[in-house]
């Protein structure tokens, strides 16, 4: 099995066949909610397509989780095509969508596979694919002498800082690669 890998941001780009109107658009997904708010937005955007077909898999606690959907084209046509891609290159969080616009040629059920499959194929390569890192997020309490430190820490281990808030201390919550955590904790245990 490769290692798991998903992708920095939203890219589309679109094929013709036979004249239908194919376009690719994958982007960054980290939850069932996120896409079907995605999912929302190409209905509104595309409303006048022909079929959106998508495919996605999400890295959640329970596992990897996917669907496919082939949108009203025949049973297998669109959706699994898509997903194959996914699944081939070991992607998570990741949604690919494929819009149609019926060009008024039948191109049967190997055409439409050949379609949506390459479709897929062609915004994945053209997308900028890095390897996937696992984020924890951490609550810490700190003093304000240790705001600095922490901050240059978190450069060093390519965390952020996700929210904080002032009073007597400093409550954050910060975000960086898992394995980087115990070394965040061991830097600022008797802090938090």
């Amino acid at each position: 099995m490769t290692t798991p890998c998903c992708i920095k941001i939203k890219y589309s780009l679109e094929n013709t066949l036979k004249k239908s109107r194919f376009i690719g658009v994958v982007l960054p997904c980290y939850s069932v909610q996120d896409v079907q708010i995605s999912l929302n937005q190409f209905s509104i955007d595309y409303a006048d397509a022909s079929h959106i077909a998508f495919a996605y898999r999400l890295k959640t606690d329970n596992g990897i989780i996917y669907r496919f959907y082939d949108a009203g084209e025949p049973t297998g046509t669109a959706g699994k095509p898509i997903f194959q891609h996914l699944d081939g290159k070991n992607l998570i969080n990741v949604l690919v969508v494929v819009i149609r616009y019926y060009g008024g040629i039948k191109l049967g059920a190997g055409g439409l596979m050949r379609a949506y499959g390459n479709t897929a194929k062609d915004v994945l390569e053209a997308a900028e694919i890095v390897p996937y890192i696992e984020m924890a997020n951490v609550p810490l309490t700190l003093d304000y002498q240790q705001l600095q430190p922490l901050e240059y820490l978190l450069k060093k281990l390519d965390g952020i800082v996700i929210n904080q808030q002032f009073s007597g201390q400093v409550q954050l919550l910060v975000q960086l690669p898992v394995q980087h955590v115990d070394t965040l904790l061991q830097s600022f245990s008797h802090y938090s």
